[in-house]
């Protein structure tokens, strides 16, 4: 199967006409008409990284809980990303997580081994486009990433996405550090970019919305440049899943680092199976009625899923109340 070509479009007009042609075909009352009660006293998103888009997304989410009365009280926790974000659901540390698919699909089959375990990984939707930036500085001479070989690299904070992410793009691309071709530092978003300004690394791996606000402000100083990877789409599709898109980070998201093809991942919001049906059904209610209040603002240019991709959760199942919610927006 070939890859399928995304271009990042995820203004917050286009946002809006696309949930709303859902919307305008089946008329739903407010987030806040449909709560009766008081929501939870505490709702909890774990989120990621400062200066990603995990963590303002997540913190958006959190207002938006408020807000419309789904909780009473609603917060955004700094984590490691993904990985972090999936142990702490399982331990009931948070009640929703954002998490890269690839990454859930594989925690999800991890969890299945060992036996059924309670309160299960379910998703409530699937919310927008990650996509995978491949850093190195204009200076550098490196010009693609075949380039890295015998290069040291960070490959994202232990416990993230990124981290599973770059380390099947560089198993697919012959530079894996088990065959000795790359050093891999575990290195998350803000120190990775810090090592890449001091030389003590000669590229780095982030996996997140276009533009991250900490690489919008690295890239004026000393200058960044992103490698093409979009050549590596099949080959982690064939080895991974169907998980990984061809995407465009356009020229303007880094002005001077130039428009590039690269690895994409969509990104899930999860929770537990066992989460009340009723905050997950006004926690769908709330991404489809005020889609428009989640789009950070530092990262005008993701690609937010139409509707009728927001219930395409690949392996991971649907909270039933989330899968009954869909069933009444799609009639």
């Amino acid at each position: 199967m070939s890859p399928r070509i995304q271009d990042p479009v995820g203004r917050r007009g286009v946002l809006k006409s696309g949930l709303g042609l859902l919307l305008g075909a089946v008329c739903l009352p407010g987030v806040a008409a449909c709560t009766a009660s008081p929501g939870p006293a505490r709702v909890t998103v774990a989120g990621g990284e400062a200066g990603g888009f995990y963590l303002e997304f997540a913190t958006l989410l959190a207002e938006s809980f408020q807000r419309h009365g789904i909780a009473q009280r609603a917060e955004a926790l700094t984590t490691g990303g993904s990985l972090d974000n999936m142990r702490r659901l399982a331990a009931g540390e948070a009640t929703f997580a954002v998490a890269l698919l690839d990454a859930a699909v594989q925690q999800a089959g991890a969890r299945q081994a060992v036996g059924p375990p309670a309160g299960a990984m379910a998703a409530v939707g699937k919310v927008y486009e990650n996509y995978v930036h491949c850093l190195v500085r204009r200076d550098s001479g490196i010009g693609n990433h075949t380039d890295l070989k015998g290069r040291r690299i960070g490959i994202g904070e232990a416990g993230s996405g990124t981290s599973l992410t770059a380390g099947r793009i560089l198993e697919v691309s012959g530079l894996a550090a088990s065959a000795g071709a790359v050093t891999e530092l575990n290195l998350g978003l803000n120190d990775g970019l810090a090592a890449l300004r001091k030389k003590g690394v000669d590229a780095m791996f982030w996996s997140g919305g276009v533009p991250t606000a900490a690489i919008t402000e690295a890239n004026d100083e000393p200058g960044l440049r992103l490698l093409d990877l979009s050549n590596l789409v099949r080959p982690l599709r064939e080895r991974f899943g169907a998980f990984y898109d061809r995407v465009l980070i356009s020229g303007s998201g880094y002005p001077g680092a130039g428009s590039v093809w690269t690895v994409g991942v969509a990104n899930l919001l999860l929770c537990r199976n066992d989460l009340d049906g009723g905050i997950v059904r006004n926690t769908v209610r709330l991404l489809v009625d005020h889609a428009d209040e989640l789009v950070p603002r530092s990262s005008l240019g993701v690609q937010f899923l139409s509707p009728d991709t927001l219930i395409n959760t690949a392996d991971l199942p649907l909270h039933p109340a989330a899968a009954e919610a869909y069933r009444t927006l799609h009639g």
